[in-house]
């Protein structure tokens, strides 16, 4: 059977590297097994015997999930037909320190990122909601600038800053709840002293029931004590008592994946060295052959041309186990990050409503202090002066009969 050759393909608009424009002398070719691949098909104005340039394996993304992923192209040409070195001087963005001459991506500590240049528009996830799952996917430096801090580390550093913030939210209720008992058993105490108690008639009355007001006000202040620590303080403390334990469970997760990804991509970083090195010395027995033809040196092509095919597909394996790993990194964080928020809110509007429990029972508790003093209102609405005279002078008259003048 004949070995097919590739064919030249026409792109169709949104096909090819979605955008990126294909530089002069640049064309996009078809396998035989349907794999799309680019080549420099002129170098220096004559063609070249190659392969493929490793770093043209990952120049091509595919847009999935909102973010851009690259795709292995066949590698397999003709001997004698086209070259795929890149053009010497081209500006250089890839992976890792490498280039393609039409880079479409670019990797920030593993992970693969469409390049600003080139890259389309990408749809939030999540549109004007400004959800966790569509901010934080890259890294930053930290305060420092020492090191880097990913984005799903900030997202849990806001979930622990929340969790102590609620804490603190607590202990502040716990010292309102001193305030109150201290407060209570003092009005307490003063409603027992016996300061004015002398007093008489209707003041002496209102007297009266304005200290045993302070009583009734010393027990609602303790049950509103009580109720701050009932309905407030206790369910501030006891929400969520393992949250750190379960933000450690989805820090050692991402991080797991992470870690697997930048894994893969050093793998990838060392099947593309060895592609190179294969390249050259294919290169290099090419070059040999073009000076003094010989069976020998025929076969050390085709020999080193099996290498070089070998290379490749270890370059391309490596490339799908890194893109397998950063789907995977990638529905994970999205996943991830989506509880991280669904949990912020949680927490947020269950601060909210005991919040509200405090102020409710504040207005419930002044409304129990004016209870207390509403009687105290209304005797000394009713304290008349001359009534006290009256009932004093009743009790304690000592006769109504004046002195007369004395007659001789």
């Amino acid at each position: 059977m004949g070995t097919q050759k590739p064919r030249k393909v026409t792109s169709q608009p949104g096909e090819d590297s979605l955008n990126c424009p294909l530089p002069p002398g640049w064309q996009s070719y078809m396998s035989p097994q349907g794999h799309r691949y680019y080549v420099n098909t002129f170098t220096n104005g004559k063609p070249h015997s190659s392969s493929y340039s490793p770093s043209n394996l990952l120049c091509v993304f595919l847009t999935a999930n909102g973010y851009h992923t690259p795709v292995t192209p066949m590698h397999q040409m003709e001997p004698g037909h086209m070259s795929l070195r890149k053009p010497s001087g081209d500006p250089q963005v890839g992976f890792g320190e490498h280039s393609e001459p039409f880079a479409c991506f670019l990797q920030i500590n593993c992970v693969t990122f469409p390049h600003p240049d080139t890259m389309q528009e990408q749809q939030l996830l999540k549109p004007t909601e400004w959800s966790y799952c569509d901010y934080f996917w890259a890294d930053k430096k930290d305060p420092q600038g020492n090191n880097t801090v990913s984005g799903f580390e900030i997202l849990l550093q806001k979930q622990l800053k929340g969790k102590q913030m609620q804490k603190e939210m607590a202990e502040f209720v716990r010292e309102r709840i001193k305030i109150e008992e201290e407060y209570a058993k003092n009005l307490s105490k003063l409603s027992q002293n016996s300061l004015a108690a002398q007093e008489e008639g209707t003041l002496g009355e209102a007297w009266a029931q304005l200290k045993k007001s302070l009583a009734d006000e010393a027990e609602v202040h303790l049950k509103f004590s009580s109720k701050l620590q009932s309905e407030v303080e206790k369910p501030l403390l006891n929400f969520r008592e393992n949250f750190k334990k379960d933000m450690k469970k989805y820090d050692h997760h991402i991080a797991d994946l992470r870690k697997q990804l930048a894994s893969r991509y050093t793998a990838v970083e060392k099947a593309r060295k060895a592609l190179t090195e294969r390249q050259k010395d294919l290169e290099m027995k090419t070059q040999q052959l073009e000076i003094k033809l010989s069976n020998k040196a025929e076969e050390e092509i085709k020999k080193a041309r099996r290498k070089s095919t070998q290379a490749g597909d270890d370059l391309m394996r490596c490339v799908d186990l890194y893109n397998q790993a950063q789907s995977k990194w990638f529905e994970e964080m999205v996943t991830s990050t989506l509880e991280l928020e669904r949990l912020e809110v949680e927490r947020v509007e269950m601060i909210r409503q005991h919040l509200c429990q405090y102020t409710q029972l504040r207005h419930e508790t002044d409304m129990f202090n004016q209870s207390t003093i509403d009687p105290v209102d209304q005797l000394l609405q009713k304290v008349e002066p001359a009534k006290d005279r009256e009932l004093w002078v009743q009790e304690h008259k000592t006769g109504d009969i004046r002195p007369v003048d004395m007659e001789i």
